[in-house]
């Protein structure tokens, strides 16, 4: 491969792109942390500061450091934000779009937008492309792109130099080959990033992969950690749900937040505590736990996700995400069906490869290769002439001999299957020890986490009969905004058209699991949604935007239950739902159910679904949530003690700006009450002095709220 040019540092390389690129520079660069944010901050400022050049940036999920919509958050984030985010650099481009002030010779398009962050921001919305995160690098090629950047991770220096894609091996590969594949031409650029892991399988390549490599002390910062969230009730009553339907020896897809962390510890707390589950599983199902998968994990998981998340980082280390898949279908296939017993190499496995056809006898070159790769043969195993050699041993390559056939059973075999990987993913985001455990796990451990192309995980094209038999039993989890009665799922966008994120990889996962004859889709939401606009149930009679069509409704849960709606009537969908619906809203959607044909007149919801409601939820779960096998922070937190106490505060006191007549009762009752905050919590909030009665109100508000 190529040798490429090596650039000490960012100014000369944004020099190099400039003087490369004639016209407007068509920027692709990956989504969440592979970006090279300070040579794009470069970039962005020397063509802004020059009117007569160019600039398109191609992206997804471009990421800032938090920051406060009031003066209290903005001064409780700040001590948080320089601590967790440490010497993260925010990208120019975002901070100018988000004000609305991006120049006029520079344009940014999305495929995929932190959740919420660009509602009402025309410039964003009108330069969003939606596209399936299966389709994004050839939808991202359509757009001319002539220079790709990605952060990389790095190992030694010089002819020594090693380099991974580590997060982002995702698009990177495909944009290449499908931007090169149509003759346009195109700078690869990596961007070493010390911080990030290097992560082995199909994210390394060879540094002639680029085109460019950038070895800038200045481009090593600390990578975008967003702090674990609080789990909730709510969360929680969800993730157990679909932890009841987890198989074991099967496939786990989750994602990121409160949800997929739930799920995570669900599973550790089924694994771990079967009695325990049980009961709290007997709490949460008022029609029985027939069907439920309730077992310990025996065979263990194998996670595929596009996104690889700090929950199944737990799993891999509480030992449920250990089941090993090989890159060769017929390989798999036999240890899918049985007839291998286990990874434990013998003579059996040479002769069930044998007699499946994956080898020939006599062996040739191609199936010595393969046996030696998977180490069925012992590495060190040669073949000369229609010999098979190893130390002073010598045989023929006819299998079919019983002398050719012993020999290598007794001096030639390795001794377990070789170059398995439990975890597939295409990208990670995760909290700092997210992080650190990627950076200090063992060799021999990290080489089982495979991070590679988009294409290869979302999809079952290509490969198909791997795919399949890698993806037994996959139960492929999903986190939705609405649902409508009729099975539709709304996950990207709001009636309006507004986008919320992206579509993402979610349509191809749905579309996947409905392909493979033992699989299931599981779409997630909250009952409700409480907002400014005031409390609103999550499943509607209608809604004028939807992801997910309803013929590929499959299961839906909510935290007061499992829907599951393959293959059932429409009358029986909207039943099932509605069961699993806040029992605040259950009548209005009899009311237009029926209105519309599709309950008959005389339906009535049955009693057992009729206490769906938080405060019920709540007292199920405490018990459980008392004795920490549902703690609100499963898997750590960066927050401190006293940064949750202020935070709780501060939730109160946002949730009821949204509804003046509790915010109202809210400030007489601390006002009336006086509670005294500690001198500390106001000092960072800037309350420690009040000269305004808005400044009174807002320190008792927030005293009382503690």
């Amino acid at each position: 491969m190529k040798k490429p040019i090596f650039i000490a540092s960012m100014d000369a390389c944004v020099d190099h792109i400039l003087d490369t690129v004639p016209g407007t520079v068509v920027l692709g660069i990956p989504l969440g942390i592979g970006k090279p944010n300070p040579l794009v901050n470069v970039l962005y400022r020397r063509i802004k500061a020059n009117p007569a050049r160019k600039l398109r940036i191609i992206t997804a999920l471009s990421l800032e450091r938090p920051v406060g919509h009031s003066d209290l958050e903005r001064n409780f984030l700040q001590p948080l934000v320089e601590r967790v985010f440490d010497d993260y650099p925010d990208m120019d481009y975002v901070t100018d779009l988000r004000a609305g002030s991006l120049p006029a010779n520079i344009e940014v398009q999305e495929f995929f937008m932190k959740t919420g962050d660009y509602l009402g921001n025309a410039p964003a919305q009108q330069a969003y492309i939606s596209t399936n995160y299966t389709y994004a690098a050839r939808d991202m090629a359509v757009q001319g792109l002539n220079v790709i950047a990605q952060a990389v991770a790095a190992k030694g220096h010089d002819d020594s130099l090693r380099l991974s894609l580590s997060s982002n091996p995702d698009i990177t590969e495909e944009v290449i080959e499908c931007v090169r594949g149509s003759g346009q031409p195109v700078i690869a650029v990596g961007v070493i990033n010390r911080q990030m892991p290097f992560m082995p399988n199909g994210a390394e390549v060879d540094p002639g992969f680029f085109d460019v490599v950038v070895s800038d002390p200045a481009a090593t910062h600390a990578l975008f950690a967003p702090p674990n969230n609080k789990v909730s009730a709510a969360d929680y009553a969800i993730g157990l749900h679909a932890s009841s339907l987890v198989v074991d020896g099967g496939t786990l897809q989750i994602g990121i937040g409160s949800l997929g962390d739930a799920i995570g510890q669900a599973l550790i707390v089924r694994d771990r505590h079967s009695a325990e589950y049980r009961h709290i599983l007997e709490s949460l199902c008022p029609d029985g736990l027939a069907g439920r998968e309730l077992g310990r994990f025996d065979a263990g998981l194998y996670g595929c996700s596009e996104m690889f998340v700090n929950a199944f980082l737990r799993l891999i280390e509480a030992g449920i995400i250990r089941r090993e898949v090989f890159d060769d279908a017929v390989l798999q296939q036999l240890l899918n069906s049985g007839r291998i017993q286990d990874d434990c190499v013998s003579a059996d496995m040479l002769l069930a490869l044998l007699q499946a056809g994956r080898i020939r006898s006599p062996l040739v070159q191609e199936d010595v290769t393969f046996l030696k790769r998977f180490g069925i043969l012992r590495h060190e195993v040669q073949l000369h002439a229609q010999q098979l050699s190893f130390e002073s041993h010598r045989c023929g390559t006819d299998l079919d001999d019983k002398a050719n056939f012993e020999c290598i059973g007794s001096h030639m075999l390795g001794s377990r299957l070789m170059h398995g990987v439990f975890m597939t993913g295409g990208f990670f985001l995760g909290p700092r020890d997210f992080y650190d455990r990627l950076r200090s796990m063992a060799p021999q451990d990290l080489v089982k986490i495979d991070m590679t192309r988009i294409d290869f995980i979302n999809q079952l094209y290509g490969n198909d009969a791997l795919k399949r038999a890698q993806r037994r039993k996959a139960r492929f989890m999903n986190t939705t905004m609405v649902m409508t009665l009729l099975g539709a799922a709304a996950s990207d966008a709001l009636e309006s058209g507004q986008v919320v994120s992206g579509v993402g990889g979610q349509y191809n996962f749905v579309a996947m699991s409905h392909a493979l004859a033992d699989a299931r889709l599981i779409m997630m939401l909250r009952a409700t949604h409480d907002n400014k606009d005031g409390l609103k149930s999550s499943i509607v009679w209608n809604y004028g935007h939807v992801t997910i069509p309803r013929h590929l409704r499959d299961v839906v849960i909510t935290e007061y239950g499992i829907a599951e709606l393959r293959g059932q009537a429409d009358s029986e969908v909207v039943k099932r739902l509605i069961a699993v619906a806040d029992s605040r809203f259950q009548d209005e959607l009899v009311r237009q159910a029926k209105a519309h044909g599709k309950l008959e007149a005389g339906y009535e919801v049955p009693e057992r679904y009729r206490h769906n409601l938080p405060e019920a939820l709540a007292a199920k779960l405490k018990p459980w949530k008392e004795a920490d096998l549902l703690p609100d922070f499963p898997f750590g937190t960066d927050l401190t003690e006293d940064e949750l106490h202020m935070v709780r505060a501060m939730k109160k006191m946002k949730h009821a700006s949204h509804h003046p007549s509790e915010l109202l009762a809210m400030a007489i009752k601390s006002l009336w009450e006086g509670k005294e905050a500690p001198p500390e919590y106001l000092e960072r909030l800037g309350l420690a002095e009040v000269h305004t009665f808005k400044d009174l109100v807002m320190r008792q508000l927030f005293a009382g709220n503690l």
